[in-house]
């Protein structure tokens, strides 16, 4: 094999090439280089991403919960005050804790729990004694609601107006009538031993008994939304005016006080709301007799 001899004029044009390219070359790359760079942060910096966090780190709202209207709720045909009105159980504002807070049971074992102690005599005369509780399974204080029925009867625009009738809480011994909050199950279960039709919805007096409906405890009715503390009282006052031989009036004049012993969850009839049997003058808040 015969070896060429390389041209030394070639190498050098060669040569000469090469660092021409090369010097062509390395501006490019580093035009590139920096292109890259500035482009990376840009990419880093568009406005679309600007305060975006990791899926990982983001805290997403809690689901929001709705609720219905429900239906109107029928009206029981029975004595017993009836209360069926449509109702919500939202969190709205009131005298006492949101309906939402407290469970309503359609039903319950039909025991119940005394609410411990007892109170002064309120009212003149011999007091009637009378003992409160509550069914076991609702998640109410029986101590808390011994109270709103003691603030109730001791309100001197209660039944002590009338000059004669008085009440006394006890916890034991002898009594004259028991004030009983209970699921409407066992109300409608009590209030059908007198004969009436309670419907699961409203309360009634029968025999020794005050049944309080929990649904109308916790609930109220439409024209007490925002007082639910008051209506509690306006349910003792009927209910007691019942066991103390008051039957149903009606409204006695556009815009005038509705009676207690009025039922106003079928309308107030151009009354407006009230829940005291006297006025703060002693005057008995009555109206025409319902039939």
């Amino acid at each position: 094999m015969t070896a060429h001899k390389r041209n030394p004029a070639t190498s050098r044009h060669r040569k000469r090439s090469e660092r021409s390219v090369k010097s062509q070359l390395i501006p490019g790359l580093a035009a590139l280089a920096v292109f890259t760079a500035v482009g990376g942060a840009v990419v880093a910096w568009l406005p679309s991403d600007a305060g975006r966090t990791s899926a990982a780190h983001v805290e997403r709202p809690a689901p929001q919960r709705t609720t219905e209207s429900p239906q109107p709720e029928p009206e029981p045909d029975s004595d017993s005050d009836s209360e069926s009105e449509s109702e919500s159980e939202s969190d709205e504002s009131s005298g006492s804790p949101g309906p939402s807070s407290t469970p309503l049971p359609p039903s319950g074992p039909g025991t119940f729990v005394t609410a411990p102690g007892g109170s002064g005599r309120v009212g003149k005369g011999t007091p009637l004694r009378y003992r409160v509780e509550v069914e076991k399974g609702i998640t109410l204080s029986p101590e808390d609601v011994a109270a709103q029925v003691e603030a109730t009867l001791a309100d001197p625009r209660g039944w002590t107006a009338d000059g004669h009738s008085a009440f006394q809480r006890v916890s034991s011994g002898p009594i004259d009538f028991k004030i009983r909050l209970a699921t409407p199950a066992t109300v409608d279960k009590v209030c059908a031993e007198g004969g009436l039709d309670t419907g699961g919805e409203v309360n009634c007096s029968v025999n020794h008994d005050v049944m309080v409906n929990l649904r109308r405890w916790v609930l109220a009715t439409e024209f007490y939304r925002k007082d639910v503390s008051g209506y509690r009282s306006l349910i003792i006052n009927h209910e007691v005016g019942h066991f103390l031989g008051h039957g149903h009036v009606t409204c006695p004049g556009e815009g005038r006080p509705a009676p207690a012993m009025m039922q106003q969850i079928k309308g107030l009839l151009g009354c407006v709301p009230n829940v005291w049997p006297y006025d703060n003058d002693g005057r008995l808040v009555t109206g025409p007799s319902v039939p």
